[in-house]
């Protein structure tokens, strides 16, 4: 019987845990919080945050070690390839892991969160 690879996956919006999305990493081990290194955005796109590729910032999540299974259910919800792309970044403290980017032409004229955190911009707000 062939044992699902584990994969670590940074998330950094609605699959945050006490986001909508969240369920989707039943399954999964919560690993810690996290942030990428420099070279990444973090765009308000309304009732989601999309990652795209920048000249500076960071954006900061939470990394989760999930199974083969739960890796495709996220690729499904994310669209990857077609809406986000499933590609390796590095994090803050060098380890490498997948997350969902956006090309440039999705996140263009979008407002940027400048603290790099959906959680914190969801907190702005609330009344």
């Amino acid at each position: 019987m062939k044992r699902a690879s584990p994969h670590k996956v940074l998330v950094y919006g609605t699959l945050l845990d006490g986001e909508p999305n969240h369920r989707l990493l039943a399954r999964a081990r919560f690993v810690g919080d996290a942030a990428t290194m420099g070279g990444f955005a973090l765009h308000d796109l309304g009732f989601f945050p999309g990652m795209a590729r920048a000249e500076a910032g960071v954006v900061v999540g939470e990394v989760y070690e999930v199974d083969d299974a739960t890796l495709a259910a996220l690729d499904r919800l994310e669209g990857h390839p077609r809406f986000y792309r499933r590609t390796t970044v590095s994090l803050a403290d060098g380890e490498q892991v997948w997350t969902y980017l956006l090309g440039p032409e999705q996140v263009e004229g979008r407002p940027i969160i400048r603290s790099g955190s959906w959680r914190a911009r969801r907190k702005e707000e609330r009344p």
